[in-house]
């Protein structure tokens, strides 16, 4: 569908948004993005997605998608005719679906195990559950500073799966830069007054 519109609103150190990013990459889809101010959300977005006021949504040709994870799912069944992000197997599908559900609840040791010693959560294919989880690492400089541990320590599988996964074109292009987040977290919490 060459002539397809694709639209992002997102905001750049969203996980979720990122999500959507690698997605389309993956199935080498061209879109735009607009970037969100979520102190002052545009009227674009407060049109797109009424219910929850929140990114990423997706605008496809005009309509718009919510919630990354059903945009994601979107993206596989929309584009069918391209690489697969979600298994054909039905058994295998409901696994992804099951570990894409436990990602949201960010429990990285348990996903550590479900890991194993696959190359990616697909076993040797980068799909669903791998683009649910890797915009996390952007993130984890600052879980580790703000929650004084090391995931590197706690989960060297999980390390060594991203620097596979950062490997990826449509990765690495997603990710923000991981001192960006952390720069942009310490500003927020100072904002907030959270800093000492």
């Amino acid at each position: 569908m060459a002539d397809d519109k694709l639209i992002i609103v997102n905001f750049w150190p969203s996980i979720f948004g990122v999500r959507v990013r690698i997605a389309l990459r993956e199935k080498g889809l061209y879109f735009d993005e607009k970037d969100e101010d979520m102190q002052n959300k545009s009227p674009l977005l407060l049109e797109m997605n009424p219910v929850h006021k929140q990114i990423p949504v997706l605008i496809h040709n005009g309509k718009p998608i919510c919630e990354s994870l059903i945009i994601v799912q979107y993206i596989d069944e929309m584009w069918n005719d391209r690489v697969p992000l979600l298994p054909s197997d039905p058994y295998a599908k409901a696994q992804a679906r099951f570990w894409a559900d436990f990602i949201e609840k960010k429990i990285f040791k348990q996903l550590e195990g479900a890991l194993g010693e696959k190359v990616y959560f697909g076993d040797d294919m980068f799909g669903f559950v791998d683009i649910v989880l890797i915009p996390f690492y952007m993130w984890f400089h600052t879980y580790e500073t703000y929650g004084n541990f090391n995931i590197g320590v706690e989960c060297p599988k999980l390390i060594a799966w991203s620097k596979r996964c950062l490997k990826r074109e449509s990765v690495s292009k997603s990710l923000e830069d991981p001192n960006k987040v952390y720069e942009f977290m310490m500003s927020y919490r100072k904002k907030l007054g959270l800093e000492y």
